[in-house]
Parts: structure tokens; sequence; C-alpha cells
């Protein structure tokens, strides 16, 4: 495949990036292009999924227009997990996409805590408002005409590559385990939790491996994005798997924390092994067999754009907030919920909060308030991952721990050096590599990821004075947490 590229589309959750590769697994050029998210009530997020594909159309056409326009052997795809789009016979969409930071579904809770104990135990997972089938049960019940003419209930990058690709969708196993209806030791759909819930099981896509071929490019859509009709196009993964593949991450071993609209902290494992606590969850990875356990936090970079828009700052002036003195003890708190957070955290409902400003606090020092609220945050998940404290020194990727001075305060807070990953748009990357591993420019996702793995990023020294001055502060979050809670 001399000569040629490859091509990997990363879906988030407020933008699209198109990244390209060469054959020797250097990046060519990056790309992106930016859609709105919706919030027509408190507490939903959601997105018109047509918009996915306008954008796909103007990354990839200025990627390849930088990269000098190379031929493009494969394509790849990733995405933002846990959401819904529901669609017709023809694919179309009945409704806007609801997204990971959606908490609409709270209500649909009691569906799953029906359950039964082994039911609950098989899908091995908490139960997220956010995540697909706890949507899915929302939607059943409060739009039960959108739900009647459902044929199809997609994730995000799944409805992609309907635009791709001709005949019926599928999905990857990466995925389909992140939706609350996969039965974790059987590795399939779990049927009878679907069945029990009410849910129709015609709805769920058929699952095959992420590198496998998908199916050809079509003419329509080659002729949109300026590349041959005919190129192949893998089923892909989700973005947190993929930018683990991005990252060299595909071995157990070491735990990486990604820093972007939302965080996740990854340990890849070999054997399916659930949180005894039912804090933290248990996904499969990209690489056939095996999995990763996560903690997920969903208010990292949503809840950061939220305080800078809120309080009519840049981001260069959020982050040069990030001072390097200590923090004072009567700074004020940042709770970072602007939307529901995941169940290990100290407060998980809905509801961001700065406590504790008085008068002669500035709008730096709650700028300041925001970014170490988000960190403390993060803190409180790292601990909650069973295993993540002996990992060895945690690699930092995603663009929203790029910033020098917000590295170190993660660091601080965590008490953990952090090796910063020099790869750029990891989840692009991984949705690349996978590309390659389909067509065969690589034997394995392993072999693929190598070089990632092998390469040695930049340090990030934890300071044992400022950590321990942080001490007080994360006790404090906490405490102030709690009490919102109640």
């Amino acid at each position: 495949m001399t000569g040629r590229a490859f091509l990997g589309l990363d879906l988030g959750t407020s933008s699209l990036k198109a990244l390209i590769l060469d054959a020797d697994g250097q990046t060519l050029a990056v790309a992106a292009a930016g859609y709105p998210l919706g919030s027509p009530h408190p507490d939903w997020s959601e997105t018109d999924p047509r918009s996915w594909w306008e954008a796909a159309v103007t990354a990839t056409r200025e990627a390849l227009d930088a990269a000098g326009r190379p031929l493009i052997a494969a394509i790849g795809l990733c995405g933002q997990m846990h959401g819904l789009v529901v669609t017709d016979a023809s694919l179309e969409p009945l409704r806007p996409a609801i997204l990971w930071s959606d908490g609409r579904a709270e209500s649909a809770r009691v569906r799953f805590a029906a359950l039964s104990p082994e039911q609950r135990r098989r899908l091995g997972n908490p139960f997220i408002a956010g995540a697909a089938g706890m949507t899915l049960g929302w939607l059943a019940e409060h739009e039960p005409d959108i739900y009647a003419q459902g044929r199809w209930v997609l994730q995000p990058k799944d409805w992609l590559r309907t635009r791709l690709v001709a005949g019926p969708p599928m999905t990857d196993p990466s995925d389909a385990s992140a939706t609350l209806l996969w039965d974790i030791p059987a590795d399939r759909w779990a049927d009878d939790v679907i069945a029990d819930l009410g849910l129709r099981r015609g709805l769920f896509p058929p699952v095959r491996a992420s590198a496998a071929v998908a199916g050809s490019l079509t003419e329509g859509a080659a002729a949109q994005l300026g590349i041959e009709a005919g190129v192949p196009v893998a089923v892909g993964a989700g973005d947190a798997p993929a930018a683990a593949i991005g990252t060299g991450l595909v071995r157990p071993g070491r735990v990486q924390l990604t820093v972007g609209t939302g965080a996740q902290i990854l340990l890849m494992r070999e054997q399916p092994r659930v949180d005894p606590t039912g804090r933290t969850h248990l996904f499969r990875s990209a690489v056939d067999g095996q999995w990763y356990a996560m903690a997920a936090v969903q208010n990292s970079g949503l809840a950061l754009d939220w305080a800078r828009r809120a309080l009519g700052v840049d981001w260069p002036t959020l982050f040069a907030a990030a001072r390097a003195a200590a923090p004072a003890g009567d700074d004020p708190v940042f709770i970072p919920n602007v939307t529901r957070e995941r169940p290990h955290q100290a407060y998980p409902g809905p509801g961001a909060a700065f406590v504790g400003a008085h008068l002669h606090h500035s709008t730096t020092d709650l700028l300041r308030a925001a970014l170490e609220g988000v960190a403390l945050g993060i803190r409180a998940a790292f601990e909650a991952l069973p295993g993540a404290a002996d990992a060895g020194t945690p690699l930092l990727a995603g663009g929203g721990g790029m910033d020098p001075g917000y590295r170190q305060m993660l660091a601080d807070i965590l008490g953990r050096d952090l090796e910063s990953v020099e790869v750029e748009a990891a989840s692009a990357r991984g949705a690349a590599l996978i590309a390659g591993v389909a067509v065969g420019r690589w034997a394995s996702i392993e072999d693929a990821a190598a070089p990632a793995a092998s390469a040695v990023g930049s340090m990030t020294l934890v300071r044992p004075e400022m950590h321990a001055a942080y001490e007080p502060r994360f006790a404090r979050f906490v405490d102030v947490a709690r009490r919102i809670s109640r």
C-alpha cells in the first residue's frame, strides 16, 4: 500500500475530526468541523445526526487538501459512546440523537431495578441515564410513536457509517457492550434482559469486529467526500477504545486518563472482572476478546466550557487561571455537574455550583475554582476505579490535558506523575489505524498501536508540597458535594 493513506473519522460531542495517516502510521493532516449541541429542556443533550455528515464532508475535504490529496486505502470510524440514534427502515433519523450527556432517562432506572439480581449481575455496569438502554426505555414510554416507527437504534458512529456504505447497519463490541443491554459473561446481546425490559430485539444491529470491513464507500458518499468510490470502510469502535489504540494502550498493565468533553480513566483487562462496588464500568475494547475497566467523568470540558462562557472568557484566559500558587483556604469550590454525573462521584445529581465565593474573589478565582473542581472530580473517579492506583504512571491524553498549567494542576491533585501522550487526535488516529488493520496494512490492532506504545512522552511531575495543599481542598470538595446532594 505504498503511497496510500488511511482516513480516520472521530465523531465527537461537538465536532468531528478527520485524520489522515500514511502507510507508515505518520499523521499527514487533521481537520475538524463543529455542530451545535442542543438542550431543548433542562438536562437534555441532543444533536441532529445530519449535521454529523455535513461535518464529516467538511473535515474530510479539508484534511485531504492539507495532506496533498493522497489516495485513501481504507476508512475507519469511532465516535462518542452511549448515545442513541433512532431511524426508520431507510436509515433516516426519526428525531435528534440523544447523547451520552443527556439525563432525561433517570425515570427508566425503575425498569432496570426490576430486573432479577442475576440479570443485573450479567449487565455488569452501573445504570446511567445516558446509556442507550436507559434512553430507549425512556423513548418507549415518552415518545411511543417514534419508538413504534423505529426500525433501528444505532450508536452515533454506526449511523455515520450508514452514510458511507450501502446495506444494513451494524455495530462493534466496544459500543454494544456500553449500552446496558450487553451480557458481559456471555459477550453478546442480553436477549432476556431486552425482552424483560419490554424492548424490541429487532431494533439492535448485528455485531462485527472493529477491524472487520463493513462495506465499500458508495459513489454518492465518495463524490461528497472527494474520495474514490469502492474504498473499504471498517466497522470501527467507540471513541475511548479508539483513543487507547491511538496512544498504544492495548495491553494490560497501564492506566490512561483522557481529558476532553468528558474524562475517562481506562485500565485494560484480559478478563471481564466487574467492579464489585458497582460504581465503575467494564466494556469491550477494540481488540478481540479484550476488556477495559473505566471510571468516566461526564463533566470535564463540558463543565469548563460552560464556566468560561458563563464568565465571558476565552479558553486561554480560562487556562491561565491555573496559577502555580497553592490554593487558599477560602478559595471557592466548584461542583462541576452541569449534567448528571456518574455514580462514583460524591454528588451525581445535576446542578453545578460555586460555593464559598465572597466579595474579594475575582473572575480569575472563579475560573481557577472551575479548573480545580473538574480536576477534583477526576481524582474521585481515579480513586473509585479498582486497580488504577497500582497501574504505574498514568498516560495523559486528550486536548483538555494539553495546557501545561492544567497538566500540572492535574498531577498535583491526583498526587501522581503524568506521562503526556505525544499523539494528536488520539481517537481519530485509532480509527485510522483500525482502517489499516481492516485491509491488511497491519496484522493486528496490537501491531498497529505498537509505535505509539513505545513512544516516550513528556513527564509532568507531581509537586509533593502542592499535593499536600490540595488534600484539604479535596476533602472540602467531597463534603460540599455531599451536602448539596441532601
